[in-house]
């Protein structure tokens, strides 16, 4: 199956708690377990998607610099999908200023077709943990992810899927 190229635009974490994320990642890996340990290119990180659309010409970018970083908490394990296999996640606590950042990408960017898991209503913050977990493994995936990870948000980029190409667009803090 191919994929429609896509662009996003994603929140990065502190080097702590990206480093919590990488940990269970490695977990999930060493138990035999369909993991993003897996994905070894430089711009795999953990990240946040706030935006994702087929194109995005242009990004205000004004409207996302100089504001400050702030505290991201992750909860706990979720599952995306249907069928045999799901996409692990964890969750990230919706708090005020996850949402104002949330809503102010989706206004640097203007009016595009929004993946509908990402636009303004109906988006469920998460970082990604693993893709295609199998249904039967669960029992074995959960118990190594999870526990409350607090971190901070850093920086905002851009990622192009068809180029595979990572751009800054913000720093925080």
């Amino acid at each position: 199956m191919t994929r429609a190229p896509v662009i996003s635009i994603e929140l990065l974490l502190d080097e702590v708690s990206e480093a919590a994320v990488r940990a269970e990642w490695q977990a999930l890996a060493a138990a035999g377990l369909s993991s993003m340990a897996a994905h070894t290119a430089p711009s795999n990180r953990p990240h946040v998607t706030l935006l994702v659309r087929s194109a995005l010409e242009h990004v205000e970018t004004a409207l996302l610099t100089a504001r400050p970083a702030f505290a991201v908490r992750l909860g706990g394990p979720l599952l995306f999908g249907d069928g045999d296999r799901r996409v692990l996640v964890r969750s990230v606590i919706a708090s005020a200023a996850l949402l104002a950042l949330h809503d102010d990408v989706h206004r640097a960017a203007g009016p595009g077709d929004d993946a509908p898991h990402t636009a303004p209503g109906a988006w469920t913050p998460h970082v990604t943990l693993a893709r295609r977990v199998r249904l039967q493994d669960l029992e074995r995936a959960l118990p190594l992810v999870g526990g409350e990870i607090t971190g901070t948000a850093k920086a905002l980029r851009r990622w192009d899927a068809s180029t595979r190409t990572v751009t800054e667009l913000a720093r925080l803090g």
